[in-house]
């Protein structure tokens, strides 16, 4: 048996559709970064800072993602998914001495800290036959004491026995067995666990293209495929002395574009003064209503003799924290929205100052709330006419992320459903009592808004574009413009874009 997954099949799970649509306002985030040990890329929820310490072996010198983690738990953040990549690490190896051989265990995480040990016994086995049985322990290196265990029984070194070691270790989550393996059983170990014959390694610095990773492979930040839905992505530098470059930027943003996130971006060391600032977004490719760019860096209170340090894990914490309590369609600079009292602006700003980041499509790190720096501004990148220029709002456009997302998980059903008009008059009904909730809850500057669903597509020959359409108007909180948007739920996936032209407004009831 294959341990390798076949990536070419994802499952998605599909909202009933007899379902209302819940006005979740819960954000999730997803932070992809080095660290000392856990599964590679594999996302993996953690929701306290406890447990990422537990899984991925907390803050570590070489890598800023534990401080990131840190920060996101310490500004409100519950919900976190953690992509652990890794450049050329290698995995511990357990050798045992057997009959004809030694047979080698390889530990399924690399890293210098997955500390892993074996025994060997045969109890219950009768002196005839070839077969043992395994424990496997993962030993807390901080601690000495057991983390995890696995035992087997009955195991075989023999392709095709029942109990046959290479595909009984397939549901490991320690150890794979390493081929070639031995003619005969493994000899009894002593009291003691075998420990490590090689010791695991945590590889070189990592690269961009450590981070972005491989479509097809699902690595890096496309190990997030196997997730249904994350709001926020966020990348901090591979080192506190390295930038995340350039390509990583631009693929990220265009993965966010496609699964309709927003992705926060750190400002380089090189921008050591607001006109460098300018000058820098000014010469960068970088223009997205998708991406949040902040400026300047931030200091600690206890330690300011120290380089300035990035915030992007506290800002992802404090928006998780904003649409949890209020809503996307609020601001950050409020009261109960500013950074910790310990950090503060690497570079004190003027107001002027603070405008002109603010028109280039940067946020600003600034003043102090009850004691506290906020995050001032409130735009996106897109800049340039590049895009429309509604979704230079950072409120507007998380409001309208959050609301297609919503519709296209809770309209998925529809790609299934019969040919029939009885399917739109279904659809329309719930995103019109979906954005009615909305209108309540604060949402919308007032409580118009048009609904329209179209079954049209089901009558396309091509099996493809079945599905169904949604055209939606609504005029967000603190904007001054309407927004129109189609959303498109066909088999091969949900497409938005924005419409000139939109149904007539009916007031909610």
């Amino acid at each position: 048996m294959s341990d390798d997954l076949d990536r070419g099949i994802t499952v998605t799970e599909i909202s009933p559709m007899d379902r209302p649509i819940d006005v979740a306002l819960d954000s999730t985030a997803a932070f992809v970064g080095r660290a000392l040990r856990g599964p590679l890329n594999t996302p993996v929820l953690i929701e306290s800072i406890t447990a990422f310490r537990r899984r991925f072996g907390g803050t570590w010198q070489r890598s800023s993602l534990g401080p990131a983690v840190q920060q996101f738990f310490d500004h409100g953040g519950r919900r976190l998914y953690v992509v652990r990549v890794a450049n050329n690490a290698r995995c511990a190896m357990i050798c045992l001495p057997a009959i004809g051989g030694v047979l080698v265990l390889r530990a399924l995480e690399p890293g210098s800290t997955e500390c892993i040990r074996a025994a060997i016994d045969f109890d219950g086995i009768d002196i005839h036959e070839q077969r043992f049985n395994l424990t496997i322990q993962r030993v807390a290196p901080d601690t000495g004491l057991v983390a995890d265990q696995e035992i087997y029984r009955q195991l075989s070194c023999h392709e095709g026995d029942s109990g046959f070691i290479g595909d009984e270790l397939l549901s490991s989550t320690l150890i794979r067995a390493q081929m070639p393996l031995p003619a005969g059983r493994p000899a009894k170990t002593d009291e003691n666990y075998v420990g490590h014959a090689q010791r695991g390694t945590d590889g070189l610095s990592l690269s961009d293209y450590d981070l972005v990773g491989c479509a097809s492979r699902s690595t890096g930040i496309f190990a997030l495929n196997e997730i249904d839905h994350f709001d926020l992505l966020y990348i901090p530098p591979p080192a506190r002395e390295q930038d995340l470059g350039p390509a990583a930027i631009l693929a990220a943003e265009l993965y966010c574009r496609k699964r309709g996130a927003m992705l926060i971006m750190d400002p380089p060391r090189a921008w050591r003064s607001v006109r460098e600032a300018i000058e820098g977004i000014r010469e960068s490719d970088h223009a997205s209503p998708n991406i949040f760019a902040y400026y300047p860096r931030v200091c600690t209170i206890e330690d300011k003799g120290s380089p300035p340090r990035v915030a992007g894990g506290a800002i992802a914490g404090l928006l998780c924290k904003l649409d949890r309590n209020q809503g996307p369609w609020q601001d950050l600079d409020q009261p109960g929205y500013g950074l910790r009292p310990n950090l503060v602006p690497a570079l004190k700003l003027t107001v002027d100052d603070a405008r002109m980041l603010v028109k280039e499509g940067i946020n600003v790190i600034a003043g102090r709330m009850a004691g506290r720096a906020t995050i001032c501004g409130s735009v996106t990148l897109a800049r340039g006419g590049q895009m429309d220029r509604k979704f230079s709002s950072l409120t507007v456009r998380r409001l309208c992320l959050q609301i297609t997302n919503t519709i296209d998980h809770a309209t998925r059903w529809t790609v299934f459903a019969p040919n029939s008009t009885s399917v739109a008059g279904h659809v329309n009904s719930l995103v019109h009592a979906y954005m009615s909730s909305l209108a309540d809850a604060g949402a919308f500057t007032d409580d118009m808004f048009a609904v329209q669903c179209d079954a049209g597509l089901h009558s396309r020959s091509v099996n493809k574009d079945r599905g169904i359409s949604v055209l939606l108007a609504f005029h967000p909180a603190g904007s001054d413009e309407t927004v129109s948007l189609t959303l498109h739920q066909t088999v091969s996936g949900c497409h938005v874009a924005t419409t000139a032209f939109a149904p007539a407004f009916d007031e909610c009831a």
